[in-house]
């Protein structure tokens, strides 16, 4: 499947390269939708277009056998690029700075792999072409929240995910059992005093020093509250108040974010946040207090993890496939993978030369086209390799939920 993929590699880079000249926003992937409808309407693939908004569904094989899910996702960053390439975004302020563009050629190649052997396959492969993976819109829903709510998965027995990473070299992979990305939420806390003059502070209540003690006693959340052996992270990201130097504050507003891997981890920190803001009441303040959750933890299913991890040997090499990190940062394929038996595999992009900073969400991200031939070989060959695994009998105790075992 490999040698198949690398036939393909001129292809590949020229879908990659036109996805990244235009970049588009969380559900405004109108043109690059397109470009994938027209790309699956070539290759005579049945395929439904305006799914969770602006995503693509397809598939391939037949309903005679169990369904593997393979995604990809499609949206771009709010990033001016600084790179100096002939492919450049030719839209100012956005680019493909996480490599969706790159996720995106991937499963149009597997596409393209699997339609050559559709005969051979013991089932059916969705291939989900998701957007805005990147935001949480103004209902709550990213894509991939959106795509469950729509009953995309509905009849989906085990999904696949594929995600750029610039620290790894090309040609290798790394994939982990269980828990593997945090859980990203939000909080937003106001902070209420009584305005006063400043030569007057006794008069008033200042919420600046309301917001101090609060932001203080936020810092031992983790160290006292949540257990050594585990792992959560608690961020202010911003903080607002004050009118004028020799005005006593009446209302500091304090936004940020709570990463966390375990559901109880969640909660506690969801629940200590708000403990905390009441410090303000104590000190004869008040507050108002508000938590939005995000995108769940990601956490890989033991059993798809190991066999796309063979699968990945194999084709590379067994040398070639690394145990990746756990990581704080977000990710919502985790909506896919709390309803089915998933497994979500960084794919190495990092080109031995490189000299400059080549990192996800910054203006010079960029990645080694080579791995967009590895990408789709490996998307293709674990799709094809796992339906017939199925058949036999290999993944009996997968029906009806996820095993989350490592």
């Amino acid at each position: 499947m490999l040698n198949a993929a690398r036939q393909l590699q001129p292809q590949l880079i020229q879908l990659r390269r036109q996805i990244h000249r235009w970049p588009e926003l969380a559900f405004e992937e109108n043109r690059t939708a397109a470009l994938v409808s027209h790309t699956l309407h070539d290759l005579g693939i049945p395929h439904e277009t305006g799914v969770a908004r602006t995503g693509v569904i397809a598939w391939l094989g037949n309903g005679n056998g169990p369904t593997l899910a393979l995604r990809a996702d499609m949206d771009a960053l709010p990033i001016d690029e600084q790179n100096d390439v002939p492919y450049v975004s030719q839209r100012p302020g956005i680019m493909h700075a996480c490599g969706h563009d790159a996720h995106t050629t991937m499963l149009l190649g597997a596409a393209s792999l699997l339609k050559q052997c559709e005969d051979d396959l013991c089932g059916r492969v969705m291939l989900i072409f998701q957007p805005s993976e990147e935001r949480i819109n103004e209902e709550g829903f990213s894509g991939a929240k959106l795509m469950v709510k729509e009953g995309v998965i509905d009849e989906v027995d085990a999904i696949i995910g594929v995600h750029v990473e610039p620290r790894l070299p090309v040609g290798s992979i790394a994939l982990r059992p269980g828990a593997m990305m945090a859980a990203a939420d939000r909080f937003r806390m106001e902070i209420l005093g009584r305005s006063a003059h400043g030569a007057y502070a006794y008069l008033g209540i200042d919420a600046i020093v309301l917001a101090a003690q609060v932001i203080n006693a936020v810092q031992t959340l983790i160290s006292r509250r949540v257990p050594a052996i585990e792992a959560g992270v608690v961020t202010f990201g911003q903080i607002q108040g004050g009118t004028a130097e020799n005005i006593l504050c009446d209302r500091v507003v304090l936004t940020g974010t709570v990463r966390s891997f375990k559901p109880e981890i969640r909660d506690l920190l969801e629940r200590e946040l708000e403990e905390v803001a009441a410090i303000a009441r104590q000190m004869g303040g008040d507050y108002r207090y508000t938590y939005l959750r995000g995108n769940p933890s990601v956490v890989n299913d033991g059993r798809l993890t190991g066999f796309v991890s063979r699968i990945g040997g194999q084709l590379l090499g067994a040398d070639r496939v690394l145990e990746a990190p756990m990581t704080t940062g977000g990710e919502d394929f985790a909506w896919f993978s709390t309803q089915k038996p998933g497994t979500f595999v960084r794919v190495g992009v990092r080109d031995p030369d490189w000299q400059a900073d080549r990192s996800l969400h910054t203006p010079t991200f960029d990645l080694h086209e080579d791995a967009l031939a590895i990408g789709a070989a490996l998307l293709a060959e674990s799709a094809l390799r796992w339906l017939h695994e199925y058949r036999l009998g290999a993944w009996e105790d997968h029906k009806g939920g996820p095993s989350h075992e490592s």
